[in-house]
Formats: C-alpha cells, structure tokens, sequence
C-alpha cells in the first residue's frame, strides 16, 4: 500500500469579504492573504499579509528578490508562522476580489519554488 501525505498548508482563494468571513468561521486557526491591506485583523484570524497584484517594483529589486508580490506574502506569512510572530495556523485563506490577483496567487503556487514547496491549493 503507498501513502502519500501532503504537509503543505492549503491555501483558498475567496472572492469577497463575507466569503472570507465563512471560511475563517469555519476553522481551523488561519492566516489570511489580501490583495489590499484590510483596516484590521478579520475575526478568526491569526496574522494577515497583503501584496500588490500589479507588481509595483522592477523585476528582481532588492526588497523581493525576483519573486512575485504574491509569493513573497506568502513567504512573509510562513516566516511568522515558524519563528512564534504570530500563533500557529493551519491554513491560508487569501482574499482576492480581482481576476489578476487569482492570477497572482495561481501563478505563485505555480512557479514559485518555495510558494509550492510550503502551500498547496485548497
């Protein structure tokens, strides 16, 4: 018999706001991704990053290293989660109203090395 177990974090995507709300309801303890920076911490959250889908720097400067904004969120959210800045969650839940940031979130599960090493979609 093979087993196989997937230990990256899943990652979902949601459209809005009060799609957001239901799966962070829903449990258990979860980070969230937004493409803009909320005014707060939703409820149910434990630690919150945003990135810019319209990739506002040059490629490979200084500060991202040649990886996309979405990527480099999810690097900051996993960074926390293993250093104790934040308590530990299970899950990513990204708020993406946008069809380029779904694109951004994609193509960082899809292309980033360490983005698909660490999450998995959900």
């Amino acid at each position: 018999m093979a087993w196989t177990i997937d230990a990256r974090l899943p990652l979902l995507v949601v459209g809005s706001e009060a799609a957001l709300a239901a799966a962070l309801a829903e449990g258990p303890k979860a980070a969230v991704l937004a493409e803009a920076l909320l005014p707060s911490l939703p409820t149910g959250a434990v630690v919150l990053a945003s990135f810019d889908a319209r990739m506002p720097h040059a490629a490979a400067c200084a500060c991202c290293g040649g990886r996309s904004p979405a990527a480099t969120a999810l690097d900051r959210l996993f960074q926390a989660r293993v250093r104790s800045r934040c308590p530990w969650f299970e899950r990513v839940v990204a708020l993406a109203g946008t069809e380029a940031a779904r694109a951004a979130i994609a193509a960082a599960l899809r292309e980033d090395a360490v983005t698909a090493a660490r999450f998995r979609a959900a």
